[in-house]
């Protein structure tokens, strides 16, 4: 028999209590091995849960504490199921990357800002990480001097269509604009490229892409413009001919978020690594992207900032 804490006489026992947050767990834990199940028809919630899912394991913490403090038998057994969850959904990202020691690239990515004071130096920095590509966004005309100038002893081949630009160790060719723009944007927008990189083992088709940015609203998710591009995107490289494919962008969304899935149905993602991103600061998701085609994307890392208020991102892509 137990008393409550008055000692007024018989509680409710330790498997009684605490359903309340028992049943918290269990919702928590179904929405992280099942975030498809919230919709996305209204304000496209379910995107943006889907864009901080792994921030939503963190609801075990004041849920553990409401389960002791309630001496809760069942809310703590039911944490076991949101704690599975998030260890069989983003647990393998923390283990170590092996090198499979195949042939491939050493690329980095990022999204080097329209703000940045410091090109040269940003330039520098992803030099110094020693890719053989480069893929940068938000290029501006007055900032391309200073890029090609500290890009050009390493990386003598690049390609820049609008914002985007690609600057490679080995030779290009066939590069040209890629048409990612939706239709109710401006006809001057032009954020995709695709070249072919002729690699030492094999030629490779780089897509190098920076999909609209979206915003949490009161009316909910505003992702549709950027799932419209990544739409464009998708089918772009689902006609590349060349074999091997290697995307590098800004897609302003997560590998989880639904939004990106023309992208995600078709490439391969890093299973190992974070490489948290965005914003600089404080980094809350890796909006910034390494996919593959016939090919696989090892550990993902982010770099050291640069004047951008992105983090660069860097991995091994190799041929398989």
């Amino acid at each position: 028999m137990t008393t409550d804490e008055g000692g007024r006489g018989p509680g409710p026992s330790m498997w009684v209590r605490g359903r309340v947050p028992a049943v918290l767990a269990l919702v928590t834990g179904v929405l992280l091995a099942f975030p498809k199940v919230v919709p996305n028809g209204v304000g496209r919630l379910g995107s943006l849960l889907e864009a901080f899912l792994p921030w939503l394991g963190l609801v075990v913490l004041p849920l553990a504490v409401c389960a002791l403090l309630r001496r809760s038998a069942t809310a703590l057994l039911a944490l076991v199921v949101p704690v599975a969850a998030w260890a069989y959904q983003f647990g393998p990202l923390l283990l170590p990357g092996a090198d499979s020691g195949r042939p491939g690239l050493e690329v980095v990515q990022h999204n080097v800002s329209d703000e940045n004071a410091d090109p040269a130096g940003t330039a520098r920095t992803l030099a110094a990480a020693g890719p053989e590509l480069i893929a940068l966004e938000e290029l501006l005309p007055r900032d391309l001097p200073a890029y090609r100038r500290a890009l050009a002893a390493d990386y003598p081949y690049h390609a820049v269509h609008g914002t985007v630009g690609l600057w490679s160790a080995y030779p290009l060719s066939g590069n040209r604009v890629v048409d990612i723009r939706p239709r109710s944007v401006d006809e001057g927008w032009s954020r995709g490229l695709r070249a072919v990189v002729h690699a030492p083992r094999r030629d490779v088709a780089v897509y190098v892409a920076h999909l609209p940015s979206v915003r949490v609203t009161a009316t909910g998710f505003a992702s549709a413009l950027r799932d419209e591009s990544a739409g464009l995107l998708g089918s772009a490289i689902a006609r590349e001919p060349v074999g091997t494919v290697v995307l590098l962008g800004d897609l302003n969304g997560t590998v989880d978020d639904r939004g990106l899935g023309p992208l995600t149905s078709r490439l391969n993602v890093s299973h190992r690594g974070f490489a948290l991103s965005y914003p600089e600061g404080f980094p809350l998701a890796r909006i910034d992207q390494v996919m593959a085609r016939s090919a696989t994307v090892g550990r993902i890392r982010a770099l050291a900032a640069t004047g951008s208020d992105h983090l660069p991102v860097a991995a091994r892509v190799t041929f398989g």
